[in-house]
């Protein structure tokens, strides 16, 4: 298929550029056994001192331990639920955390080793306390509805910030996820896939907000929550360009811009977003490949 075609769809959005019929890959050594736990705190058992080492750690704890955060409003406070999976066993893990996360006061009960497939199951939404069978079966999700926004974090944000942020996500009813970088990510150079948001990144930002079949009115009324706390967020995220991640699609970033006035200019906006530099070479990839813009599906949904 060439270079540039290769190198567009790693990354670069599939729909874009055409049909992709098969994959050849590498596998990955994974061991036998691996362990996972799932934490919870409230603001009132010091959970935003948690989030503010988190910050500090994750990134570079290890390669072989990923802990993320979901913080979501519950009972007019803020739940930080810490999950991780170790690619190794409870007290390789015990070991680790107590070294360079004291604060988060792991201990072994919490710990559950299990195969890395287990382990799928175990962070799903839908199939959590099911077996592996579950993963073979094709069943509809629950409908609801939702908006998605994304931000990328150079620096810590400071504690006190961290504090005003949980109040705009209550008043908000707003979820954010927040999921490390470094690692091997940060080893890979920003311009080897089109995915270009690599070293310097110390975590990046999910913001959800979920709601049932409301009417319009309620759409309305929490797609404006969320561009809220998005603007305030402005001071703590990446800028020029405030980047932003594809697979968490944002009509907004093709339409915020007021002095825009051709679809190549909106265009512009979003491609730096999502792709930096990268997007220059998507766009001339694009126009090689499917040059009457057939596969358009992709394109449309984010400009």
């Amino acid at each position: 298929m060439g270079e540039d075609l290769f190198w567009a769809i790693r990354g670069g959005g599939g729909a874009s550029f055409g049909v992709v019929l098969s994959w050849k890959i590498n596998l990955v050594y994974v061991p036998p056994v691996v362990t996972v736990f799932s934490l919870s705190k409230t603001l009132d058992e010091d959970a935003t001192r948690l989030v503010y080492k988190w910050q500090q750690i994750a990134h570079n704890i290890t390669e072989d331990l990923f802990i993320n955060l979901l913080i979501t409003p519950v009972n007019s406070t803020m739940q930080v639920t810490i999950n991780s999976l170790f690619l190794g066993k409870a007290d390789e893990l015990m070991k680790i955390v107590s070294d360079g996360f004291p604060e988060l006061g792991l201990l072994d009960k919490y710990c559950i080793e299990m195969s890395w497939i287990e382990s799928v199951v175990y962070f799903s939404l839908y199939l959590r306390g099911q077996s592996v069978d579950a993963l073979k079966e094709r069943r509809p999700w629950p409908k609801d509805y939702y908006k998605f926004k994304s931000d990328y974090v150079k620096k810590p944000i400071p504690e006190e910030a961290l504090a005003e942020i949980w109040k705009w996500c209550l008043e908000a009813n707003l979820i954010l996820g927040m999921e490390p970088h470094g690692g091997k990510m940060g080893e890979i150079d920003e311009t080897a896939t089109p995915y270009p948001h690599r070293e310097g990144n110390l975590y990046i930002i999910q913001y959800i907000m979920r709601w049932d079949d409301e009417g319009f009115n309620a759409t309305e009324k929490r797609v404006a929550a969320i561009r809220r706390v998005y603007e305030k967020m402005t001071p703590y995220v990446s800028k020029n360009p405030r980047e932003a991640y594809v697979n968490f699609r944002d009509l907004d970033l093709g339409t915020s811009c007021n002095a825009c006035s051709t679809s190549y200019e909106q265009s512009l906006i979003w491609g730096r977003k999502y792709f930096k530099g990268n997007f220059k070479r998507l766009a001339m990839v694009k126009g090689v490949v499917d040059p009457t813009n057939f596969f358009w599906s992709y394109l449309i949904r984010i400009s």
